[in-house]
């Protein structure tokens, strides 16, 4: 009885560590390249934007004038900023089985290249960047994005 009752403990234990691991969120992308003064602002906090550095969603990506930063997100969309800009990555969601999912970010300020991934090829119009005065729905291209001074 007394194994019976170890095991279960055991087994209820491995359950709540499986379903801590499954409810952690999974990173959006990764900083690839690094240049100058660059950060990620997560929940208001800055981190220097280093490479191997993870962006999450909802996380900002803040550079100076000598400042770029290359990203590569989990459905292989690049995204280059430039100096003096303020981009945040409002909302990303990728299954990497059926490439279904969605990308909101918003250019606030300066400029971003981007090369479209998995997710603008699979899902046409999941795939949404923001300016102070556009919307661009993102159907599988690259393209760039001046806002010049935008929004603080």
């Amino acid at each position: 009885m007394i194994r019976f009752r170890h095991i279960c403990i055991a087994a209820a234990t491995l359950l709540a560590l499986y379903g801590r691991t499954q409810a952690a969120e999974l990173p959006a992308g990764m900083v690839k390249t690094s240049k100058g003064q660059a950060v990620i602002e997560r929940e208001g906090k800055p981190s220097p934007a280093l490479p191997g550095a993870a962006l999450m969603r909802s996380d900002r990506i803040v550079t100076g004038a000598d400042g770029s930063v290359g990203v590569t997100l989990r459905d292989e969309t690049l995204l280059s900023v430039g100096p003096n800009s303020h981009v945040w990555l409002e909302k990303f969601a990728f299954n990497p089985t059926t490439h279904e999912g969605s990308l909101d970010a918003s250019v606030k300020r300066g400029t971003m290249g981007v090369i479209s991934g998995k997710l603008s090829k699979q899902s046409p119009g999941a795939v949404q960047f923001r300016t102070p005065s556009s919307v661009l729905g993102v159907r599988g291209t690259e393209f760039l994005i001046d806002v010049g001074a935008g929004q603080p």
